[in-house]
């Protein structure tokens, strides 16, 4: 039986790069499950008046840090959109598919409760940076994969289906990630990953094309837009280059946009025009 809803209280937050203050209604600490007595949360953010959609973000962190407190999108909500923030379980805790699993359920509970909770799940996109965009897109891309879906959260037969995918500066292939990796990226790549897949893409190739977006792809999958800089030393760009073309060979629509100059993250992947675009996307593609 659903919990009752806590009251949802009005607030006015500041959101770290814009210029404006956000004003939206915010229920924080949404349990969407729980594995082995660890509560798995969410936070979500409403908009003032009808609703666009909804946006699930997905932290980054190298898998193995972070928390839906980080959630640069919110400028979003004074678009219309509902931005559901999610943790997940991180590597140390759990390794793949373990964060694709919780994020899932995720999915599913927002569908399942999206009447209660007061937000139309209907129409609904998934966002996320570095280690968040590769596994929004993972996630994006794999609906009925067996060995993603996992039980988290139970809602057994709802979808854990999204309609657009936008991934900031995330990783698509596992497979090639370390060949295309600068000696700086590899420092932190490499233990990132053998957290990640419990050993090396090298040891674990089974493992690491499964974690790999660009695996999953077929003409079914939602539109995906890609932005990453030119000049990341962390996460190689031709990741996101990759993703492009293996999308173009299966029939997804993809865009990949190119910050000239952009590293890894920053102010300029969140300012007004970088929102302008995702929201064109969104615009376009979760038919509002």
């Amino acid at each position: 039986m659903p919990l009752p809803l806590r009251p949802l209280i009005l607030l006015a937050f500041w959101a770290g790069f814009f210029a404006q203050p956000l004003r939206a209604e915010v229920e924080r600490d949404l349990e969407y499950g729980s594995i082995d007595g660890t509560a798995l949360k969410l936070n979500l953010f409403k908009p003032q008046g009808k609703q666009a959609g909804l946006l699930v973000y997905i932290h980054g962190g190298a898998w193995r840090a972070g928390a839906k407190e980080d959630c640069p999108i919110l400028e979003l909500v004074q678009a219309g959109y509902a931005v559901a923030s999610v943790d997940y379980r991180l590597t140390p805790q759990a390794p793949f598919p373990a964060n694709v699993h919780d994020i899932k359920g995720a999915i599913r509970f927002l569908r399942a409760e999206g009447p209660r909770l007061g937000i139309e799940a209907d129409h609904m996109a998934i966002i996320g940076s570095s280690a968040g965009g590769h596994l929004a897109a993972l996630v994006g891309v794999s609906d009925g994969v067996p060995e993603l879906e996992g039980s988290v959260g139970g809602h057994a037969g709802v979808s854990s289906r999204v309609h657009a995918i936008v991934s900031f500066f995330g990783a698509s292939n596992l497979e090639t990630i370390l060949g295309q990796s600068t000696e700086y990226g590899l420092s932190v790549r490499e233990p990132a990953l053998r957290l990640l897949l419990g050993g090396s893409p090298l040891e674990k190739p089974a493992l690491a094309r499964l974690a790999s977006p660009v695996a999953h792809l077929d003409p079914k999958d939602p539109p995906i837009l890609l932005i990453h800089g030119d000049a990341d030393p962390q996460m190689p760009l031709q990741q996101s280059e990759e993703l492009e073309r293996a999308c173009a060979v299966r029939g997804v629509q993809a865009r990949l946009y190119v910050l000239p100059g952009a590293r890894h993250g920053g102010a300029e992947f969140y300012d007004a025009t970088r929102m302008q675009l995702v929201r064109a996307f969104l615009e376009k593609h979760l038919g509002r």
